[in-house]
């Protein structure tokens, strides 16, 4: 079996979020912004990620194959926000998702990071059974009015 790791993520990882930006099914599934977006845009958004001080960024790796990409941004309080996609659809449904939170949460306690939240669209079951596997909480729904792509999401958070 393929081992399942978290490495920094590198400049020529553009590529796979290039790919993932534009795919009209995962942005279904999170932002819910189905325009086509730019080189540069992509530029811009990748840009922010990899240059940040603000959060730990990984890639994530089955084998030598990159199947995703998973973070923690710090907020307020001591909090910080999770995100994951499992961007290759060829890896869903397998327990991946589960399994690198799992390996974030290690990561996290190791840092002392102990507060640990998300946000997740409400029909994205999927994603939110692999939340719950890991440990997460349903706590409420967030309301996003002024949002028509993603008006409200459920708050999931996790101590550790």
């Amino acid at each position: 079996m393929e081992r399942l790791s978290l490495r920094k993520i590198k400049l020529s990882d553009k590529i796979y979020f290039a790919k993932w930006w534009r795919d009209p099914i995962l942005l279904k599934l999170t932002s819910g912004e189905l325009k086509k977006i730019s080189d540069k845009e992509v530029d811009k958004y990748f840009d922010a990620i990899y240059k940040t001080n603000n959060s730990l960024e990984f890639m994530i790796d089955l084998g030598q194959k990159t199947i995703g990409h998973i973070s923690l941004v710090k907020r307020k309080n001591n909090w910080y926000e999770m995100q994951i996609v499992i961007g290759d659809k060829k890896y869903w449904n397998k327990g991946y998702g589960t399994k690198t939170i799992l390996l974030l949460m290690q990561k996290a306690k190791r840092l002392k990071i102990h507060k640990i939240f998300l946000e997740v669209r409400l029909t994205n079951k999927r994603a939110i059974k692999a939340y719950e596997n890991s440990g997460f909480v349903q706590k409420r729904i967030k309301k996003y009015p002024k949002n028509k792509n993603l008006p409200e999401t459920l708050r999931m958070e996790k101590f550790i």
